[in-house]
C-alpha cells in the first residue's frame, strides 16, 4: 500500500477544494475507505502543482504524473516547473499561466511537455487554475498563490 505524507494529504485537499472553487467541478470523487490525499495520489489521471515563487518549483505530482515525467518524489518536488516543457514553448507556456492566474484557470490547454529522460509528450485538454497560498508556513513561496493543473489525455511524440 502506498504511504503519503502529511503535506501531500493537505495539499491533496488544497488542490480538490480550489478546483471546485474556481470550476465548479469536483477533480475526484471522495471515497469513504480512502484518504482524498491517497486517492489524488492514485488517480489515474495526472495532477501537479507548483508554488508561488518568481521562479515556481513543482511541490506535487501525483503517481501517474510521476511515471509520466519519469522521476522520483524526492526530484520531482525539487524542479522548477519551467523545465518540464521544452525551451522553445516556454512563452506558450508562461502566457498560459498568466491568463490562468488572471483568470482563476485556463481550461482545454494543450502542450508539448518533456520527460527527465527526454522523452516528449503532447498533453490534452488540460485544466489549469490558481491555489490558494498555504496559511501558517514559513516558507516565503508558500504565502504566494500556485497553480495546479490536471489532465488524463497525453500521447508520446
Amino acid at each position: 500500500m502506498t504511504r503519503i505524507s502529511e503535506f501531500q494529504e493537505q495539499h491533496a485537499k488544497r488542490l480538490v477544494d480550489s478546483f471546485k472553487i474556481v470550476t465548479g467541478k469536483d477533480l475526484i470523487k471522495a471515497e469513504k475507505d480512502k484518504s482524498l490525499g491517497l486517492q489524488l495520489f492514485e488517480a489515474p489521471f495526472v495532477v501537479v502543482s507548483h508554488n508561488g515563487g518568481d521562479d515556481p518549483v513543482l511541490n506535487y505530482g501525483n503517481l501517474t504524473a510521476l511515471n509520466l515525467w519519469e522521476m522520483a518524489w524526492k526530484d520531482f518536488t525539487k524542479t522548477p516547473s519551467r523545465k518540464t516543457a521544452e525551451p522553445e514553448f516556454s512563452d506558450d507556456r508562461a502566457a498560459m499561466l498568466d491568463q490562468a492566474k488572471e483568470k482563476g484557470y485556463f481550461d482545454n490547454y494543450t502542450g508539448i511537455r518533456i520527460s527527465s529522460s527526454g522523452k516528449r509528450f503532447l498533453i490534452q485538454k488540460a485544466i489549469i487554475w490558481t491555489v490558494p497560498p498555504v496559511v501558517g508556513s514559513d516558507d516565503l513561496d508558500a504565502h504566494k498563490k500556485g497553480q495546479a493543473a490536471t489532465f488524463s489525455s497525453w500521447a508520446y511524440l
